[in-house]
């Protein structure tokens, strides 16, 4: 059911998920400003409705993202500092990642075809990564003189290791969907043409879930990874003990020992 879609990007619910579907095929589906401020939109959206239990970005005709489209950003910029425009962007898609990495709801990169750079860090950004068997990802920047500004340097490292992100980085190189597997670069691999289903049925083992629950150990998890061992322990037994009397985790109990499904509330 499309909610609000743009030239550059189709937003849609399926379920109790929203969709967002880039939207620039003849660019590779490259990004602009207002890319971004569709994302600020539709994330928006999703924190302001409780029935929304899943975010899920993928990209039309089988292209994923080529990354940062330089050429609508300078083609904005002022002639006489045309670098403002340039930083003002890395700014406007540092800060829409960093929120996406931290929505209270799972995400999910459906990874059609291409992943590239900016594109690589955006999907980077979603909990779970799913790829199309056809997927091919790699960080690029290195080929144009350019450096990483939305997280690869920080990001990829944390999920691969430094050693296998220097390769990527240095190199240039693709990785094939069975490759960027194999070094914990995705978390599934779907047959050509399945990967909407793939995903759905990913989907359906999560959104099943308590949302409060869900939402707490995303917390729990970025937190745990900046704190030290014994700080990050103390915040997990202290969420916890708030959690203690939330709706969700008392029906939880009560399903459990009535040997019936949960009825969550997200609360």
């Amino acid at each position: 059911m499309p909610v609000a879609s743009t030239e550059d990007m189709i937003v849609a619910r399926k379920g109790s998920s929203i969709w967002l579907t880039l939207n620039r095929p003849e660019a590779f589906n490259a990004i602009r400003p207002s890319m971004m401020d569709q994302l600020q939109a539709s994330m928006d959206l999703v924190e302001s409705d409780r029935s929304i239990r899943a975010l899920v970005i993928t990209g039309s005709q089988d292209r994923f993202c080529a990354g940062a489209d330089l050429k609508a950003v300078l083609a904005n910029g002022s002639p006489d500092d045309p670098d403002r425009a340039f930083v003002a962007f890395l700014r406007q898609v540092m800060a829409t990642y960093s929120r996406l990495e931290r929505l209270s709801v799972p995400t999910v990169a459906a990874v059609n075809g291409l992943a590239l750079a900016g594109g690589m860090e955006l999907m980077l950004c979603c909990d779970l990564i799913v790829l199309d068997s056809n997927a091919k990802l790699g960080d690029g920047h290195a080929k144009f003189a350019q450096l990483p500004a939305a997280g690869n340097s920080v990001r990829l490292p944390r999920r691969i290791g430094e050693a296998r992100t220097k390769y990527l980085m240095f190199t240039g190189d693709l990785l094939d969907a069975e490759k960027a597997l194999s070094w914990g670069l995705a978390d599934e691999i779907a047959p050509v043409g399945q990967l909407d289903e793939a995903v759905e049925a990913l989907l359906s083992r999560i959104t099943d879930k308590s949302p409060l629950v869900l939402e707490r150990m995303k917390s729990l998890l970025h937190d745990g990874r900046e704190q030290p061992l014994e700080v990050a322990l103390r915040s997990e037994l202290k969420m916890v003990e708030w959690h203690a009397g939330s709706h969700d985790r008392n029906e939880g109990l009560t399903a459990f020992n009535e040997r019936r499904k949960p009825v969550y509330k997200g609360r």
